[in-house]
C-alpha cells in the first residue's frame, strides 16, 4: 500500500476476495478481482459490485440551499425535483471545469452533491467560499459514507432480492436519476438510481460502518444472479463504450463544459427570486464561450487496427500533421475493436473522417464516430 493512502470502509472484504489494489486518488481501491474482461463482461450481461466509497459526499443545508447551489454551480440545482438527481459542474470563473458533479435534491432544504474522490479539496473549498454571507451550511460527510454500487441489466433483481428498504415497488418504479431515502441498520441511509457504466444500476450511500455488512449481502443474493465484484480498471472501460468523461482527462481547468460537448448542463437561462439572471460563477466565461466557434471538438475514435490509443497520444490527419489529443482509450471488450475520445479540430470532426492515432511511433488508422460507442438494449 502507498504510505499515507486512505483505506475504504470495505477494504477487508476486497483483501478477502484477492482483489488487486491500487493507489487512486489518494486512496487504496480495488483495481480488479478476476480478470478486466471477465468483470466489464459480467456488468454487460449481468451485474457488478462497486466500491465508490472513495467519492466525496457534501451536505447542503438551509434555507438559502439552492440559491446557492444555483450560485456556485453552472446547472440549476434549485429547479430538481424532490428526491430528483441531476449532472452539473461547477467551474472557475473563467469557465475551466473545478469538478463534475451529481446533485442530489433531498428535502425542500437539504441537498447531497457528490464530486469525484480527486477533486474533493477544491470542491469543497469552492463551495465554502462561494457560501459566504448566505443562509446555508456546507458539511463534508464523505469519511462518514461508503458508496455501493450494483450496474448490470440484472441490478433491479439483485437490489430487490435483498430485501432491504425501501418497499420493492418504490424500487422498481424508482426512476433514472432520482433516489429513495431509507433506513439501513437503523441509520439515515439513501438509494440513487444513476451510474456511470452505460448500464441501469443503483447506489447505496450508507454509514461508513454499515458497508461490509449491506457489501456482502449483495454479493451474496446477486452471486445466483451473476453478480461479480468489478474494480476500477472495468469501471474505466465501461464508462469509455458508454462515452461518459473522466475528470483528468476530458475534463479538467483548461476545459469548459462547451468543448466537452456539454453545454447543455449550463443553465444560462436560470433566474433568482427576483426574476433577473442567476450571477453564477464562470457564467461570462460560459456566454462567451457558448456564442464562440469552438477550437476543439470531442469525438469518438473507432479504430480500424488491433493496437489501441491511449490518453495523451498524438491525432493526425497526414504525416506530422497533428490535429488533436486522444483523453482516453483501450480495446473495447463489447464491440470488439480498440476505441477512444479525443480532442481534434472542428475541420476534421464529421463522422466518417478517417485519421491516424500515433501508436509509439506508428500511425494506427482510425474513423471519426458519434458517442457513445455503446448503448445498452432498451
Amino acid at each position: 500500500m502507498t504510505d499515507g493512502a486512505t483505506r475504504s470502509p470495505l477494504h477487508d472484504e476486497h483483501v478477502a476476495l484477492g482483489a488487486t489494489l491500487t493507489s487512486f486518488a489518494g486512496w487504496q481501491m480495488p483495481l480488479r478481482y478476476t480478470s478486466d474482461l471477465a468483470e466489464h463482461t459480467a456488468v454487460r450481461t449481468a451485474a457488478g459490485l462497486f466500491d465508490l466509497s472513495h467519492m466525496a459526499e457534501i451536505v447542503v443545508t438551509g434555507p438559502d440551499a439552492g440559491a446557492f447551489l444555483d450560485r456556485a454551480l453552472v446547472g440549476h440545482a434549485s429547479a430538481i425535483r424532490l428526491l430528483g438527481a441531476k449532472y452539473t459542474m461547477i467551474c472557475a470563473p473563467d469557465g475551466g471545469v473545478i469538478d463534475d458533479l451529481v446533485v442530489y435534491h433531498l428535502a425542500p432544504e437539504r441537498y447531497l452533491v457528490v464530486a469525484n474522490a480527486s477533486n474533493h479539496d477544491p470542491v469543497l473549498a469552492a463551495l465554502q467560499e462561494r457560501a459566504a454571507g448566505l443562509d446555508v451550511v456546507v458539511d463534508d460527510q464523505s469519511a462518514a459514507t461508503a458508496l455501493v454500487a450494483v450496474q448490470g441489466p440484472r441490478a433491479l433483481e439483485i437490489v430487490l432480492a435483498a430485501g432491504i428498504e425501501p418497499a420493492d415497488d418504490e424500487v422498481t418504479a424508482l426512476k433514472y436519476y432520482a433516489c429513495l431515502p431509507f433506513t439501513y441498520a437503523g441509520r439515515p441511509a439513501l438509494l440513487a438510481r444513476t451510474g456511470y457504466t452505460g448500464e441501469d444500476g443503483f447506489e447505496f450511500y450508507v454509514a461508513a460502518d454499515d458497508a461490509p455488512t449491506l457489501w456482502r449481502l449483495l454479493l451474496e443474493v446477486g452471486a445466483p444472479l451473476g453478480l461479480v465484484p468489478a474494480g476500477l480498471s472495468a469501471r474505466d472501460s465501461l464508462r469509455l463504450e458508454a462515452g461518459m468523461p473522466l475528470y483528468g482527462n476530458e475534463l479538467d481547468r483548461t476545459t469548459t463544459p462547451h468543448d466537452a460537448g456539454l453545454g447543455r448542463v449550463v443553465a444560462l437561462g436560470k433566474t433568482g427570486a427576483d426574476g433577473l439572471p442567476v450571477p453564477f460563477v464562470g457564467r461570462e466565461a460560459l456566454e462567451a464561450r457558448a456564442a464562440a466557434e469552438p477550437t476543439r471538438v470531442l469525438v469518438g475514435l473507432q479504430g480500424l487496427g488491433r493496437r489501441a490509443a491511449r490518453h495523451g497520444y498524438p491525432v493526425l490527419a497526414g504525416p506530422d500533421q497533428v490535429v488533436g489529443t486522444v483523453t482516453s482509450g483501450a480495446p473495447s471488450p463489447t464491440l470488439g475493436h480498440p476505441i477512444a475520445m479525443a480532442y481534434v479540430h472542428p475541420s476534421v470532426a464529421a463522422g466518417g473522417t478517417q485519421l491516424d492515432v500515433d501508436v509509439r511511433g506508428r500511425p494506427e488508422p482510425v474513423r471519426v464516430v458519434a458517442l457513445p460507442f455503446y448503448r445498452r438494449p432498451r
